[in-house]
């Protein structure tokens, strides 16, 4: 992951406008506090912050062809470029090991849809000297974050950035660039290349399930992402999918290290840092730690189980929502633990992080699911989740760690396992028959009925119901933001809300201190950006996105 900044077609004096543009993209270098580096062409400047995590001798960016002609900046990492290098149909002399050269020639050859023969995580702008153009793309879910901004005073100029605090000093519209879309400025048109079989919400799958292709899917996408060149380790919640996560990490790493393989950087990193580290991050005695202390013992990681006091958290808040960009309740709540774990993971000598996030959006994890009318509504449900992915999870999971330049990697949202995962039969997913949420892919990791396969994790943490980390990090976390909205905005102050929030009216006092805080430190273009997480309230769910709330959680502690 790195911070990324492209302006094309300035509109005053490139050189003049160059201390500006390198001073936006500093205030993204916590993205990349490795190097920095800027290029410019014609009256177009892209910058780059990097976080050396691949390629890391010689994957300084901008990266250009060897002509000088095509320019590129890109946040993230693509897991195939090799198989992508040897698909390429010309000879072209490749400057560096960096992962993402190969998009400068996938563009030479196919043009801005090279987007879609990308796998991995990634926001880029190219310049094309020849054309006198920019491209610009993002991921298909929108792991990486990536913002789009205007200026009414300058039409003609385009700027992306991987942070709105990057745009708004020039910027007086700013947009969240669509995930799986390029943008090209030679036709000013943002295209979606991404078109996946499940896409639309109304078309409703019938495939059975598979329990062996969903698993070995999922271990092939952990596996692609074991691509480093630096220490790695895992985020362990506790909760089934950081579990899952963990368990096959561990493995695939034994594979590695059994094999002695040192073809590669990767392999020699991981011959060197042999054992997994994993991570938790709860209040003392919180349901997360105990369940990550026993994962971690079972599956044999380095664990580094940190505390936060309640005191730590609140201090923290305004510096979460600062590099959250965000005034969501669910958000900041979940990311402040998560912020304060990842600067904890960084002192300790790791810059990449495995994590879970997207498992419950793909299989309706969420306990308001279990309200679902029908088959047919829970999995446009899923698939409208997975696709608000990079308003929410994704946008928390990113910037709650490059905050501290740490890059967090998810393989539930990896394209192949979509394709499986989104394509089951919605009724193998339901809450029936006295299943559990998430039935489906715990099914596939339990081995009780295969003797001869080592368990992936202890039978009471892989059917652990589920907690929404906000939740499992300790209970009296919740209590204690609402107690301290309660002290902090007054009930005159509550029913009066501010006339340029709209119909955006936040309906709690927790909700109305965050946005409070969001609109003291970003003026008012940055909030077109944000979603408010929320259940479904047709569903006769709580307006409060806990999931202890929820109804089934209720009834699971009585």
């Amino acid at each position: 992951m790195c911070g990324i900044l492209a302006v094309h077609r300035v509109a005053e004096d490139i050189e003049a406008f160059k201390p500006k543009a390198l001073y936006l993209s500093k205030q993204l270098r916590h993205r990349g506090p490795d190097w920095s580096g800027k290029a410019i062409r014609n009256k177009t400047i892209l910058c780059h912050e990097r976080l050396a995590i691949v390629g890391v001798d010689s994957g300084a960016q901008p990266i250009t062809s060897e002509d000088g002609k095509l320019v590129l900046s890109v946040n993230g990492e693509i897991y195939n470029h090799l198989q992508l290098r040897e698909s390429l149909k010309g000879s072209y002399n490749f400057r560096t090991h960096s992962d993402c050269e190969v998009i400068l020639y996938l563009y030479q050859e196919h043009g801005a849809a090279c987007a879609n023969l990308l796998d991995g995580m990634f926001s880029f702008a190219l310049y094309d000297q020849n054309k006198d153009k920019v491209v610009a793309a993002r991921d298909p879910i929108g792991i990486t974050t990536l913002y789009q901004g205007f200026n009414s005073e300058s039409p003609e100029t385009v700027h992306f950035a991987s942070e709105l605090k990057a745009l708004h000093p020039i910027c007086d519209k700013i947009i969240a660039f669509p995930p799986g879309h390029y943008y090209d400025s030679e036709t000013k048109q943002t295209v979606r290349y991404f078109n996946p079989s499940w896409w639309n919400e109304d078309r409703i799958p019938a495939n059975p399930v598979d329990y062996k292709l969903l698993r070995s899917s999922l271990e092939t996408a952990v596996r692609k992402r074991l691509m480093a060149e630096v220490p790695y380790g895992v985020l362990l919640s506790g909760g089934l999918d950081s579990s899952l996560i963990a368990s096959i990490a561990v493995r695939e790493t034994e594979k590695i290290v059994s094999s002695k393989s040192t073809d590669s950087e990767e392999a020699r990193t991981i011959m060197a840092w042999p054992k997994v580290h994993s991570f938790a991050i709860g209040l003392p005695g919180s349901p997360d730690l105990l369940a990550a202390r026993k994962v971690a013992e079972f599956l044999g990681t380095i664990h580094h189980e940190h505390t936060f006091t309640i005191d730590e958290g609140l201090d923290a808040l305004r510096d979460v929502i600062f590099h959250l960009e965000t005034y969501d309740v669910t958000t900041i709540r979940a990311s402040t633990p998560m912020y304060l774990l990842s600067r904890k993971i960084k002192a300790q000598g790791v810059k990449m992080v495995l994590s879970g996030e997207g498992s419950d959006e793909i299989f309706g994890g969420y306990l308001y699911f279990g309200n679902a009318p029908s088959p047919a509504d829970f999995h446009s449900e899923c698939v409208r989740r997975v696709k608000g992915l990079h308003l929410a999870d994704c946008l928390r999971a990113n910037k709650s760690t490059m905050a501290w330049g740490l890059e967090a990697r998810v393989p539930f949202l990896d394209k192949d396992f979509l394709e499986v995962s989104l394509n089951i039969d919605p009724k193998e997913k339901m809450y029936i028959n006295g299943r559990k949420e998430k039935h489906i892919i715990r099914k596939a990791f339990d081995t009780s009925d295969e003797p001869n396969v080592k368990p992936y994790l202890p039978e009471d943490i892989l059917w652990r119901q589920k907690e929404q980390f906000s939740d499992g990090v300790g209970y009296s976390w919740i209590d204690a933001l609402k107690d301290t909205a309660e002290l902090t905005i007054s009930d005159d102050e509550f029913v009066v809300p501010k006339k340029e929030w709209g119909s955006d009216i936040p309906d709690t006092k927790e909700a109305y201190w965050y946005r409070k805080m969001f609109d003291e430190i970003f003026p008012a273009q940055c909030a077109d950006t944000v979603m408010r997480w929320i259940p479904k309230a047709e569903w006769g769910c709580p307006a409060d996105p806990s999931g202890r709330f929820q109804a089934s959680h209720i009834a699971h502690l009585d």
